[in-house]
């Protein structure tokens, strides 16, 4: 019994020796892994390298620059992805994705077996994790001892990154045929579309690619594609995650053969943004792509109708806040014929006619005129400068509405005379436009006519005024300096607003137009090289610029003709809501003409009701018989 007893506490003795053994055995094989894991880590970025992308104000993708490796590479997280698309991907790559720490033992052994009774590889036992790790670090072959090196980097990822970053790191970067990585960019490219609300069909496509992806390209192989699409399908049945009905529905869907370009929208606000490029983060523009896409759309399809050479350019903002919410610098951005790189938004160029509608807003303001006040349109000579009309001809007397809405230059500059230039370019300036003028030159009464230079921007700056109850807001689409300077300035009064709103409104629509409630102006600068339509409603404005780059003269261009069709379907196209123009403000006389005092009957009648002479205006002089001349008055019987 004793040496029973003496033989139990030796076993005992030398059983917790060697559990003290394994135990430390244990401890210094896993402080070994852990500084082997810390000597030699996996190599993962803090930030992938993915495309830039300027977006529009709502996250909106309008338009990706490749990366400095050549690939559409777009940053993906999970809410970005349709979740159906996420539970396929994971049923059918690594169903137990969620629960194993980055290898899936029972997977490798399953793959070793049917390795072992058939002969060849029957199915991977590669983990989302292990393919992450081959992505981050391409192995040079397909040794098992590439396979274990793939093994210990997916344990180490692991234990670096949650398993939603594992996912979102996989959806940047998994290849789906030629320069596309990552799931947004495949599904841009070949859908049309952002993978958030993919079809049963383009889920499984997507499912498939990654595997084989430059054989199972869609775009080059579309029945390999088409046949790795509907064995996806198959293997969702099996695992429940599909009914029968719904995987058969999607198999009878067609598998498009198309790469699409990715959207390539703003061109110019987009190149812009560049400078203020944060890798990983993407920039932001004011714009709302669906206005965007309408209004280049109406541009290109406007250039082909006006011929070569001529391009198009448009701005629309919001009044209210001076977004903009839609800019086209030209026509098209890689047409060399139109000088399409140029962004004619911001090139200054004659505005013609479209500053008329503030000459008569100031004399408003003034009690100077009346809608129905009589306008003389007749030859005039204000010391030497001869104002004409756009077509030589002259109406005679005319009401100051018809003068605006015809678009009279003798009136205008008549009107201009009494308000004077330099008042009309303080107005403008403390907009904050300020129109170029001739070096050392002063206001002259040329600048009612377009002698002045101004932008588009500028134009449909000053048009936020009119939109906006005369407070004109400062233009910004994203691109500008986080330090400019946003301002509020009236360009005109309420009441005088309100007076050139109802007189631009009743101006008719071009032929063929629809009718929308809009108040617009059109121009056309000297010498047949500018035609310009800005219009509004109760919100928003729109500037339209059409001609050549070059300033070319183009004989037969106007702002009627050539301009306002482009104006009003662009309004259609903007896929804006109209929004009224505002009602007539209480105190607002609109009084008929025979309701006039006898000073607004007329205009420049003084007190008595008899025409005053224009301050500019010369006496008339004898032209012959000329001074010192003798004239023989005597006639022939």
């Amino acid at each position: 019994m004793k040496g029973t007893t003496m033989l139990s506490r030796k076993f005992l003795r030398r059983t917790g020796i060697a559990a003290a053994s394994l135990v430390g055995f244990a401890a210094i094989a896993a402080a070994s892994l852990w500084e082997l894991d810390r000597a030699f880590p996996p190599p993962l970025p803090g930030r992938l390298t993915v495309s830039t992308e300027v977006q529009d104000r709502d996250g909106q993708l309008l338009r990706a620059f490749a990366t400095p490796d050549g690939y559409w590479r777009l940053d993906t997280h999970l809410d970005q992805v349709d979740k159906q698309f996420v539970n396929m991907l994971v049923t059918y790559e690594d169903k137990r994705f969620w629960d194993h720490d980055g290898v899936d033992v029972l997977a490798l052994a399953r793959a070793a077996g049917q390795f072992a009774t058939s002969g060849h590889i029957v199915s991977g036992g590669s983990t989302l994790s292990m393919q992450l790790a081959r992505l981050i670090e391409p192995r040079e072959n397909r040794s098992l001892g590439s396979k274990i090196k793939q093994m210990l980097r997916a344990i180490q990822i692991e234990r670096r990154l949650s398993k939603q970053e594992i996912l979102e790191r996989y959806l940047t970067l998994a290849p789906y045929g030629g320069n596309l990585e990552g799931v947004r960019a495949a599904s841009l490219a070949y859908f049309g579309k952002e993978p958030k609300r993919l079809t049963v069909s383009e889920a499984a496509l997507l499912v498939a690619l990654p595997q084989l992806p430059e054989k199972r390209r869609p775009d080059r192989n579309l029945t390999i594609a088409h046949a790795a699409r509907d064995r996806v399908l198959t293997r969702m049945v099996s695992a429940d995650l599909l009914g029968e009905r719904e995987a058969a529905r999607a198999a009878l869907d067609d598998v498009s053969g198309l790469r699409r370009k990715l959207p390539a929208l703003a061109p110019h606000a987009a190149y812009a943004m560049l400078p203020k490029a944060v890798p990983g983060k993407p920039l932001q523009l004011t714009i709302r792509k669906s206005v965007q896409q309408g209004l280049e759309q109406v541009a290109r399809d406007a250039a082909i109708k006006l011929g070569p050479r001529l391009s198009v350019a448009m701005v629309m903002a919001d009044a209210r806040t001076g977004d903009i919410l839609g800019e086209v610098g030209s026509a098209d951005f890689f047409d060399a014929s139109r000088s399409g790189w140029i962004d004619m938004t911001k090139i200054v160029r004659s505005p013609g006619s479209t500053l008329k509608p503030f000459i008569y807003g100031l004399a408003f303001e003034q009690g100077l005129v009346a809608q129905e006040m009589l306008i003389e349109d007749s030859p005039v000579d204000f010391g030497g400068y001869r104002p004409k009309n756009f077509d030589m001809g002259y109406q005679g007397d005319v009401s100051i509405r018809q003068a605006l809405q015809l678009s009279l230059n003798v009136p205008a500059i008549r009107v201009l005379d009494s308000v004077g230039p330099a008042r009309l370019m303080a107005r403008f300036r403390q907009a904050g436009v300020s129109p170029v003028l001739p070096v050392n030159e002063a206001p002259g009464l040329a600048i009612g006519l377009g002698g002045v230079g101004v932008t588009l921007r500028d134009l449909v700056q000053l048009y936020t005024g009119l939109a906006n109850g005369g407070k004109a807001n400062t233009l910004h689409d994203g691109t500008e300096p986080a330090n400019a300077e946003r301002t509020t300035a009236t360009i005109l009064d309420a009441q005088a607003n309100w007076q050139i709103t109802d007189i631009l409104s009743g101006v008719k629509p071009p032929e063929g137009a629809l009718q929308r409630g809009i108040a617009y102006k059109t121009g056309t600068s000297y010498g047949y090289r500018d035609a310009w339509s800005v219009g509004f409603d109760g919100r928003y404005v729109l500037g339209v610029w059409v001609g050549r780059a070059d300033a070319g003269a183009v004989p037969g261009l106007s702002g009627y003709v050539s301009a306002a069709p482009i104006l009003f379907e662009g309004f259609v196209r903007s896929s804006l809501a109209a929004a009224p123009l505002p009602s007539q403000p209480a105190g607002v006389v609109k009084a008929r003409r025979e309701d006039l005092p006898v000073t607004l009957a007329r205009f420049g009648a003084g007190a008595d009701g008899l025409v005053q002479a224009g301050p500019t205006e010369p006496a008339p002089t004898i032209i012959f018989p000329p001074n010192g001349a003798r004239v023989d008055l005597a006639t022939n019987s």
